[in-house]
């Protein structure tokens, strides 16, 4: 760079490059960029200009710095204009029919137990049931105790647990009854809900059984309810998802939190009760449990259990699916295979 004496040597320069970037055209991008690096880069020709300001006397600085100053505004504008001759809409590569329809996106279709859930929430609501949720990790008091459960009770065996190994007093919930304590917790009589949702239990996952699954659980408390009220709750239940020629039948059971507790089976739908593999050949198939709720469970949650009686009743959600589609193995419900899944339709 040749070194500048003065302010007459400064005016020359800028003339000279003034003439030059005035006269300067450019057909593409890649001659614009090359502009940009020489005039305006951090090593460009104006930057070197401006380091010329030491050479000019003192007295001369601020009009020196003003020509400076609009010679770079005269480049930047210059460089934009190139930039303008180039921006203009870029021509087809390629010989496309903008006419043609574009191609189709797969509509997906809703997973299988999601479709059983809501058919089982739609007949429910039908009732009056409103749906409640609650935590998936959950405290031992509402996912046991309140229930009761108390601690070294032997059914709590009946439930294998995923505990959580830094505080042994909370755990993955073993069923959604932790959200019907809940919902008793709150005081607010009469209670119809149905409470779905997805539970855990430590089991070995095979064909038939899977660490984790989905229940609907339901809850009715109000003064004067009876298993007569739970009986024909759960008849108009199976009349609606299985048909009104399923028969019912009610076996005498066991559950912590109910007395009398009972097992409902429903004839089977697949072969009509004259036995198959799905009811291993003796014509009836397990859907739920149900039961009147335990005076116990009532006062743990603060209501009174001699104004007071309620019927709950919980079924899984997997096994009406695996009956409805004819599904043999469990464990395709959770393994995200898209051939799997696209069979299903929106409706149940």
């Amino acid at each position: 760079m040749l070194y500048l004496q003065g302010m007459e040597q400064l005016l020359k320069q800028i003339a000279d490059y003034k003439n030059e970037i005035e006269t300067f055209s450019a057909t593409d991008a890649k001659e614009i960029e090359e502009f940009r690096i020489k005039w305006l880069g951090t090593k460009g020709l104006v930057k070197n200009l401006m380091g010329e300001m030491k050479n000019v006397a003192n007295d001369k600085k601020k009009e020196a710095g003003q020509l400076l100053n609009e010679f770079k505004q005269y480049t930047e504008a210059k460089f934009e204009s190139l930039k303008e001759l180039t921006t203009d809409t870029p021509q087809l590569t390629t010989n496309i029919d903008l006419s043609l329809p574009g191609d189709s996106i797969p509509v997906g279709s809703r997973h299988p137990i999601i479709l059983m859930r809501n058919r089982i929430i739609s007949i429910y609501q039908r009732l009056g049931f409103a749906v409640a949720e609650g935590p998936e990790i959950e405290d031992d008091w509402h996912n046991f105790t309140a229930l009761n459960l108390p601690p070294h009770h032997p059914a709590r065996d009946m439930q294998d647990t995923f505990y959580v190994q830094q505080n042994p007093d909370w755990l993955l919930r073993t069923h959604t009854s932790n959200t019907q304590i809940r919902e008793m917790e709150k005081g607010k009589l009469p209670i119809r809900v149905i409470c779905p949702g997805r539970v855990y239990r430590n089991e070995t996952v095979s064909a038939r059984s899977h660490c984790f699954f989905h229940q609907v659980e339901g809850l009715y408390i109000d003064e004067n309810v009876s298993f007569a009220d739970l009986k024909q709750t759960l008849y108009f239940f199976v009349k609606e998802m299985y048909g009104k020629d399923v028969r019912v039948r009610f076996r005498p059971s066991y559950f912590p939190f109910t007395e009398p507790s009972a097992e409902m089976d429903v004839s089977c739908f697949i072969c009509g009760g004259k036995g198959c593999r799905i009811c291993k050949h003796s014509g009836w198939v397990e859907i739920l449990g149900c039961g009147m709720v335990h005076p116990n469970v009532l006062e743990n949650c603060k209501i009174d259990s001699n104004k007071y009686t309620g019927f709950a009743f919980g079924m899984g959600i997997e096994r009406p699916a695996m009956l409805k589609y004819d599904i043999n193995d469990i464990r395709l419900f959770s393994e995200n295979d898209v051939r799997f899944l696209k069979q299903f339709t929106s409706a149940v």
